[in-house]
């Protein structure tokens, strides 16, 4: 696996944790024993025990939601047809992020029935944090107790798993915290279980490109070039990474507590075999942002106004909510053909958005950095 202390210093992570699962066995290196926080990963959890109940024949995907949480309702008729499956793959046209001061999921899901609801379920790709906090509810519904209490069951104590603890934050789509052996030995059934392959099968075809070489999409697994699975958790100040490809019986996870985590992680499963898109940058002579791309996108927290000027292109986004400030414009260039990218790295690293969709004028549609802006004007 090599030293992680010389990777952590080489890229400027003050800590991380990687374990790879080869061969039946797991090994690990860590310059810490704490456990992590893996952000979204959390997805695939709920994921796991969404498809248990699929199994027992409790859950049907394709069924309304509404049917198994009586009461559920949004501000439009949506609730009519949206399904598990949808919410799965972030098709049912929730927002991101509902910010509600909810203390329970019951609560939440009460909370963003008049929230507003952009896209019919099932038309548009957009990442969703609180679709998977719906899943999550339902989970609760079908059981008859607590989130947490099910994951504990179900999960973390039939796997003997024993730095698993939660937080508050987003239960049911990123609140989770632990170890990478322990991230890795929830992944094993993954790699055995026949009953769980059903969640890595595509369910969408194209996926916008917003970085990070994203294929498509399963049941909450991400898919990637070479037949690789996994997914990317994001939470304050740490980044956390798992690839898995099944086919190799092969699973890797890095845990670091730093937004720069991913050109470690990028070299470490490249050690490993797996293919990885390097980090997105700027080409170094870039075409030009063209007018069919330009104009102003919404999604809830920002109008987010494309423009150009002297043959450079600006992105500024406009606040619409007093809990998250407007930004300062921030300078883009052309990727591809219907990608954009910052010209200045963030703390993260460059970010990819992609022009996709048409309007009645020959238009990019909507902006997508995987939630989907759409435009405005």
């Amino acid at each position: 696996m090599g030293n992680l202390s010389e990777l952590t210093a080489k890229y400027d992570v003050p800590n991380a944790q990687v374990a790879v699962l080869a061969d039946g066995e797991i090994t690990a290196e860590a310059t810490t024993d704490a456990p992590f926080r893996i952000g979204s990963i959390t997805k695939i959890w709920t994921a796991t025990l969404i498809q248990r109940l699929v199994d027992e024949g409790a859950l049907d995907l394709d069924r309304p939601v509404r049917d198994y949480l009586p009461g559920f309702r949004l501000r439009d008729r949506a609730a009519d047809s949206l399904t598990s499956r949808h919410l799965l793959t972030h098709t049912g046209g929730l927002d991101s992020n509902h910010f509600a001061d909810t203390g329970s999921m019951e609560e939440f899901v009460a909370a963003i029935a008049d929230a507003e609801h952009w896209f019919p379920p099932g038309e548009v790709f957009s990442y969703s944090n609180s679709g998977f906090r719906v899943l999550g509810r339902l989970v609760e519904v079908l059981r008859g107790k607590p989130y947490d209490d099910v994951l504990h069951a179900e999960l973390v104590a039939p796997l003997g798993l024993r730095s698993v603890s939660a937080n508050a934050i987003a239960p049911g789509s990123s609140h989770l915290e632990m170890t990478a052996s322990d991230l890795l030995e929830f992944v094993r059934p993954h790699l055995t279980d026949p009953a769980l392959a059903a969640l890595r099968e595509p369910q969408l075809g194209e996926i916008p490109d917003f970085g990070g070489g994203i294929t498509g999409w399963g049941l909450g697994w991400m898919l990637y070039p070479g037949g690789a699975v996994g997914h990317t958790g994001v939470s304050k100040g740490q980044k956390s990474f798992l690839r898995v490809v099944p086919e190799q019986g092969l699973a890797v996870a890095v845990l670091t507590d730093s937004p720069r985590g991913e050109p470690l992680a990028h070299e470490i499963f490249t050690a490993a075999g797996i293919e990885y898109a390097p980090p997105p940058s700027p080409p170094a002579d870039p075409t030009p942002v063209d007018d069919w791309m330009c104009g102003t996108y919404r999604n809830t927290l920002y109008d987010l106004t494309l423009t150009t000027d002297n043959g450079r292109a600006f992105l500024t986004y406009h606040a619409r909510t007093e809990r998250f400030p407007g930004k300062p414009a921030v300078e883009v260039v052309r990727l591809g053909d219907n990608t954009i990218i910052t010209a200045e790295p963030k703390p993260d690293g460059h970010h990819v958005m992609s022009l996709v969709g048409s309007d009645e004028l020959g238009r990019a549609g909507f902006l997508h950095n995987g939630s989907a802006a759409w435009r405005i004007a």
